[in-house]
């Protein structure tokens, strides 16, 4: 593959199309459950269980919209299986809203381990985000892997990602000992969203720059940025 080869098929669509049903499915819609649930007299631990249905019932849609579940969507059933698990261990409410914070600690040390694996975390994060899932892109997407520019930018970006969700989990730790059960409903729903959000900023920033330098360097040779 060269460069030429390596250019990217126009995208459909854009970033709200594609993430604005992780943003109603895993923040708005379990947050509104939550307090609608508590405010009439469920238990906290319980509402935060069927809060959580939510995720299930996003993987189910995707699916049927789509017949598939990528990578990312199989993180997020994951992530639910383990919640559902943590609330069966103990019905404490401090325990509730502290798993969160051990599952997102979880997560950052299995993108470290992902960089044992063939392809690491931020490859197939960075798929969802530039193609949409559009096959096409999709394809370009995979066939950037031959380059060993973007091979080491995937690694790099992986490396970045453990690390911030590490030290989601371990404030999100700290606040969670010493705030409300409520306030750290609150708090497990967008603070998440927050770093993942400035790790996406950075992320777009850093494959520029890398890009750029490989384009200065050897503009025949060099990959296209991946554009989001």
């Amino acid at each position: 593959m060269t460069a030429a080869d390596a250019s990217a098929p126009p995208r459909k669509g854009g970033f709200l199309r594609d993430w604005a049903p992780t943003l109603l499915f895993s923040v708005v819609l379990p947050i509104v459950t939550y307090n609608v649930l508590t405010s009439n007299g469920m238990k906290v631990t319980t509402a935060l269980l069927v809060s959580s249905a939510w995720a299930a019932f996003e993987l189910g849609l995707h699916f049927l919209l789509h017949r598939r579940l990528d990578e990312l969507a199989m993180l997020a059933l994951v992530v639910m299986l383990l919640g559902f698990a943590g609330q069966l261990i103990s019905d404490s409410e401090r325990f509730a809203v502290m798993k969160d914070s051990a599952i997102t600690g979880l997560i950052g040390l299995a993108m470290f381990a992902s960089l044992l694996a063939p392809r690491p975390f931020a490859f197939y994060f960075g798929r969802k985000f530039a193609t949409g899932g559009a096959p096409e892109r999709v394809d370009w997407w995979n066939g950037l892997w031959r380059f060993p520019g973007f091979r080491a930018t995937q690694r790099v970006i992986t490396t970045v990602w453990g690390a911030g969700f590490l030290l989601d989990a371990g404030l999100r730790t700290v606040l969670g000992l010493n705030l409300s059960t409520d306030a750290m409903v609150t708090i497990n729903a967008v603070m998440p969203l927050a770093v993942t959000a400035l790790l996406i900023t950075w992320t777009i920033r850093y494959s520029r720059a890398k890009a750029k330098a490989a384009r200065d360097a050897n503009p025949d040779a060099a990959p296209p940025v991946p554009s989001a």
